[in-house]
């Protein structure tokens, strides 16, 4: 079973990707380290990966008021990782749609 989860699209990531033309964002399984991430990146998209960056991200504390009274709960934690590929290379991540 694949670490990736699925790729991140928001502006901040696209931000990047366009300045940085070899940079990716994936959101994948906490459990998963740099060396997963990049065998499974490598194998998905028939790519050379030059570098794995990762980063934790706590879930946070949320609360909403309610007829019912006040509702806790909070945001899921997940893992980040930012993939560097060789200059040269891209992934195309919208052709599966």
């Amino acid at each position: 079973m694949s670490v990736i989860v699925k790729p991140i699209f928001t502006e901040k990531q696209t931000a990047l990707t366009d300045k940085f033309e070899n940079r990716y964002g994936f959101i994948v399984k906490p459990s998963a380290n740099k060396v997963q991430i990049k065998s499974a990146i490598e194998e998905l998209y028939n790519v050379h990966v030059e570098s794995v960056n990762t980063m934790q991200y706590d879930g946070k504390k949320r609360s909403r008021y309610t007829k019912s009274g006040v509702v806790n709960g909070s945001t899921p934690a997940y893992k980040k990782a930012i993939i560097t590929l060789k200059k040269g290379e891209t992934i195309d991540l919208f052709s599966n749609i």
